[in-house]
């Protein structure tokens, strides 16, 4: 499919706003607060960047802020997002299935820097691990998409059902539940089943801080955070972990495991109160004693250029 139309969707601008209170600083470490107008000054540049190059490209474009958004990104034919995870997070809960995402790290973590301010703070910038593309490489990038040289990769996505219904929002990262208050036992019991009806494998009950279900590209965040594996990007499995689970017993090796495309969770919640948190805080449902939860992959996937991807196509020219 020609590319003529596309949506750059952007991390605001200035994302630390909140800095500033009636002319003043909030923050009062001077190396902190240098450290945060670079990260402001690197992503203006990076957009500015990004808009001068698609101005030069046969293609018609238009920006909009990740904030603004508030509908179906439906007619264009590629969206592509300039910050970083979390912006190309936000944007796929309003991508169509069949719209590509590129994602470009505005603000890539600098090695140098996190090792020279390691004493001091924490200095990491942009993982970036879902965008393709930098300023360094964005229009060399763009010319292999336009000019049909790459395509984008089927990537997996978490389907969810509340009490049977079919929730709209669909997890690129992953999906936790627990209970609102971090500091309350989440009670739930789970099952691994079939799809087919068949279920081998016994409910697990649990009382512990939530349980967290990954797709591959989730794999690399949360999840291996707190001891998961990472996945093959592409993969189709789920990885799940229950948090901090009390006195397992028996049941402690079925507390993280995977299940395939072919399976599906079913989540029984038998607290009083309970979220339903999709990718973060990007979109959240709430349940309570008694409700359901049916988790699988069935969710349409995300077409996104990944760097693998492109590395790959590349080395063959």
């Amino acid at each position: 499919m020609a590319i003529r139309k596309l949506l750059l969707l952007l991390k605001p601008i200035d994302p630390y706003s909140f800095l500033q209170t009636e002319g003043a600083s909030l923050i009062k470490n001077p190396q902190v607060l240098k450290y945060l107008e670079s990260r402001c000054k690197v992503h203006k540049n990076a957009i500015n960047f990004c808009q001068e190059i698609l101005s030069k490209k046969p293609v018609e474009w238009k920006p909009i802020s990740r904030n603004d958004l508030a509908h179906p990104i439906r007619d264009v034919d590629m969206v592509i997002t300039v910050g970083g995870d979390g912006t190309l997070l936000h944007a796929s809960h309003f991508i169509h299935d069949s719209v590509p995402v590129l994602g470009v790290n505005s603000d890539p973590t600098q090695a140098h820097e996190v090792e020279e301010l390691s004493d001091q703070f924490d200095a990491s910038r942009s993982t970036g691990h879902l965008c393709a593309a930098t300023v360094e490489n964005f229009e060399q990038v763009l010319d292999d998409i336009l000019f049909g040289r790459v395509i984008p990769s089927k990537v997996s996505r978490i389907s969810l059902k509340l009490n049977s219904e079919p929730l709209l929002s669909h997890a690129l990262n992953d999906v936790l539940i627990a209970h609102p208050c971090p500091a309350a036992v989440s009670r739930f019991s789970f099952k691994i089943k079939n799809k087919d009806g068949e279920t081998r494998h016994k409910t697990v009950n649990c009382r512990s801080s939530g349980l967290r279900v990954c797709t591959a590209a989730g794999s690399t965040a949360a999840m291996q955070s707190a001891g998961g594996f990472v996945m093959p990007i592409l993969s189709r499995d789920l990885q799940f972990m229950v948090r901090e689970p009390i006195s397992p017993g028996s049941t402690a090796s079925l507390m993280h495991s995977a299940f395939k495309p072919d399976q599906l969770m079913d989540v029984n919640w038998y607290s009083d109160h309970g979220t339903i948190y999709i990718d973060g805080c990007q979109v959240r449902h709430n349940v309570q004693i008694g409700d359901t939860i049916e988790i699988s992959s069935d969710a349409p996937v995300l077409n996104v250029f990944l760097a693998h991807g492109i590395s790959q196509i590349r080395s063959r020219y």
